[in-house]
């Protein structure tokens, strides 16, 4: 059986009785939400893990560990991205929203605001609060089916909420862009003339489509590597989530100096098994993720047809990297929060558009790194709500 077939067999039944949050949460309804995909896991990754398990791999983190994660990923964005990093700025981390939390505090002067575009991925609207920051969202705006940043209203923001830090999702979640050079070098613009400093999450960089390119913010040029600090991992694209481990890349040595008393037990989060499966996906993972990565394509466009067969009032456009995706219920009736409606009535788990800010109102997440079957009775029972309510 090829890898397309061995997806496509992949069943709503197996993946419940998994039992894990994606599939479990709401046992009743069909797992569209939280971010991860229903396809397992690499096989060079399993070997990394099962050679764990045999030798009993469960201390504490040696240093030799956190060298091989470093040379990993400065190997993998070389090869990848174009982008050559220095191992000696590229340190373990949890996940990336602790990479976040540890900028916060220890990177921005308290009582200051965190500048969020939105639609953004949900917890970058409620983690700053924990830290006494104010969160000022600004709306992305629509260039025909692209959502792109609303410099003035960037600028604007800086100015009227005493803001210190951009939060940079690149790939953005929840809306699938890929930004490109020119657009990021504009931003990089307004954050320079206003002294700000870039968090960037780029954590979807590896799941790009025929036709984009991921750049990383910070290599843009001198500026964007002195204001920009970058949090990745493995875990969106090779399925790594519980394993808790990231990388925090710094691109101005005076953050990396600051990281070494900031960042001493954010560090200690990062799991040792975790730490080896990131190694593997980025040295032996890319033929996988490319079959992977066909299959996501196939289910992108796939959609299309779905949701304007089926979905009557539903705008979709194909993302540009990332499995996620914003369907557009605004014209249907199913009022400011449609995901609400639809897991109660038609049994499919989609995550909340208000929940990503202000301007998802009226707008449903949708994680389509599911098997394409499953992916169709899910559009089958959201098109069966619709029509019901036509």
């Amino acid at each position: 059986m090829d890898f397309t077939s061995r997806l496509d067999a992949i069943t709503a039944d197996s993946l419940r009785a998994a039992a894990g949050t994606k599939w479990g949460t709401y046992p009743q309804a069909m797992g569209a939400w939280i971010a991860e995909m229903d396809f397992g896991i690499a096989e060079p990754i399993t070997q990394r893990l099962q050679d764990t398990l045999d030798h009993a791999r469960f201390g504490y983190t040696p240093k030799t560990a956190t060298v091989e994660l470093a040379r990993s990923y400065a190997d993998w964005s070389a090869r990848c991205y174009g982008y050559e990093v220095d191992p000696h700025m590229i340190r373990p981390l949890p996940d990336v929203l602790a990479g976040m939390a540890a900028i916060i505090e220890y990177y921005t002067r308290p009582g200051t605001a965190v500048i969020v575009p939105t639609p953004a991925y949900m917890p970058f609207l409620t983690l700053p609060d924990w830290w006494d920051r104010a969160i000022v969202q600004v709306a992305m705006v629509r260039d025909g089916d692209r959502w792109v940043y609303d410099l003035d209203a960037l600028a604007a923001a800086y100015d009227a909420h005493d803001a210190e830090l951009l939060v940079l999702c690149n790939p953005h979640n929840p809306v699938g862009r890929v930004l490109e050079r020119d657009e990021m070098l504009a931003i990089a613009d307004v954050v320079e003339a206003k002294g700000g400093l870039v968090f960037s999450d780029e954590i979807h960089a590896p799941l790009i489509y025929p036709g984009r390119t991921h750049v990383p913010y910070a290599s843009l040029d001198d500026r964007t590597a002195a204001h920009t600090i970058t949090a990745t991992s493995a875990s969106k694209a090779f399925n790594l989530a519980g394993l808790k481990c990231a990388q925090i890349v710094f691109s101005n040595p005076a953050h990396r100096d600051a990281w070494t008393r900031a960042g001493r037990w954010t560090e200690q989060g990062a799991s040792l098994p975790g730490i080896y499966a990131n190694v593997a996906a980025y040295d032996h993972g890319e033929p996988w993720l490319t079959d992977v990565l066909g299959y996501l394509d196939r289910n992108r466009r796939a959609l299309t047809g779905l949701v304007a067969q089926q979905l009557p009032g539903v705008r979709y456009a194909e993302p540009e990297g990332t499995y996620l995706a914003l369907l557009d219920f605004r014209e249907t009736g199913l009022g400011d929060n449609p995901s609400a409606i639809i897991r109660q009535e038609a049994g499919v788990a989609l995550t909340s558009g208000p929940a990503c800010g202000e301007s998802g109102r009226g707008f449903a997440r949708i994680n389509f790194g599911t098997p394409l079957p499953v992916l169709r009775e899910m559009i089958e029972r959201i098109g069966g709500l619709l029509t019901r309510g036509a």
